[in-house]
């Protein structure tokens, strides 16, 4: 909390320091509520099989970063190879039947011109080569529908994240729309749930301690939930640096929830003996010795619980 004091405190603190004592007002410092927030990603991203098959490779495990578009498994069904051979077959006969047909036309044209047959039959030889260009274009359209349906197997990253979890395992059979591993992207955050008494004293924009495994950090309070649930109020929190290794991770939170009144004085100037903490006050030009309760202490300040009251001058070490 001694990143968080206000400017406030400091230019309270120094009303007489050139002559040597300290006359304490009581100045405004924010009040803290703890609590826990979970590390969470900002976007939760299912990458799902596009055909059912069975998986025959997978790319990734938990905690893998993955770009979007990332091929992360396979999934094939052997159906496919077999209608795209079925369909390769049936355009070959097209072919040879369009062939034929080809040559039934130039031979009707040749009678045609001869005489000996009539434009009818040359009407339907040009029909029955038609009809079969038709069927080709059509077999062909199909082939390509069949082989996209097996591109389709490859499972790709919906976006840039981290992978959270992989429910299926490598040789087992998945269906269309199955989840093959669950992407957390958009970046992290810290997600809190405050008692909703503390609702009303929420600013966002505040700044907030982060107790992590590496000391200190800051955030800011970006988004505040309107909804109440259980009696409490969700709030989500931004911070540089945030420790990202474990997702729901708790991580204790200290929340400005207010402010109150307070004395600071120095640290410097107070005095311990015997297990006593003790002030020098000076009155009407009379030095002495009194002694005071310590509370917390505000960076380089300590705030003073009894023992000193507003007004007083504090004789500077």
């Amino acid at each position: 909390m001694r990143l968080f004091l206000t400017g406030l405190a400091s230019l309270c603190l120094v009303s007489l320091a050139e002559a040597g004592t300290l006359v304490v007002q009581p100045v405004a410092i924010p009040e803290w509520k703890a609590v826990y927030g979970r590390v969470e990603a900002r976007d939760t991203l299912a990458a799902r099989a596009r055909v059912g098959g069975t998986l025959v490779s997978l790319d990734v495990s938990e905690g893998d970063a993955v770009k979007g578009g990332q091929r992360i498994a396979v999934v094939r069904d052997d159906k496919i190879d077999f209608q795209v051979s079925a369909l390769d077959a049936q355009l070959k006969a097209l072919v040879a039947q369009l062939q034929n047909a080809e040559s039934e036309l130039a031979r009707g044209q040749t009678l045609v011109e001869k005489g000996v047959s009539t434009s009818q039959r040359l009407d339907q030889l040009r029909t029955q080569v038609d009809v079969f260009r038709n069927q080709i274009a059509a077999a062909e359209a199909q082939r390509q529908v069949v082989v996209q349906q097996g591109a389709e197997g490859d499972v790709l990253a919906p976006n840039d994240g981290k992978v959270l979890t992989v429910p299926v395992t490598k040789g087992s059979v998945v269906m269309a729309g199955e989840t093959v591993a669950t992407l957390g992207g958009g970046g992290f955050f810290l997600r809190l749930s405050i008692p909703e008494r503390h609702a009303d004293l929420l600013e966002m924009g505040a700044s907030l301690a982060v107790e992590t495994a590496n000391g200190a950090l800051e955030g800011r309070l970006a988004k505040i939930y309107p909804q109440i649930e259980g009696g409490r109020v969700t709030a989500d929190v931004e911070v540089a640096d945030l420790p990202t290794d474990f997702v729901d991770a708790r991580l204790l939170v200290r929340v400005p929830v207010g402010k109150r009144q307070a004395i600071l004085v120095p640290a410097s100037a107070v005095a311990s003996r015997s297990g006593i903490d003790t002030l020098r006050i000076s009155s009407e030009g009379v030095e002495s010795d009194r002694t005071v309760v310590l509370g917390e202490r505000h960076g380089d300040d300590v705030e003073i619980l009894s023992g000193l009251s507003a007004g007083d001058a504090v004789v500077l070490p």
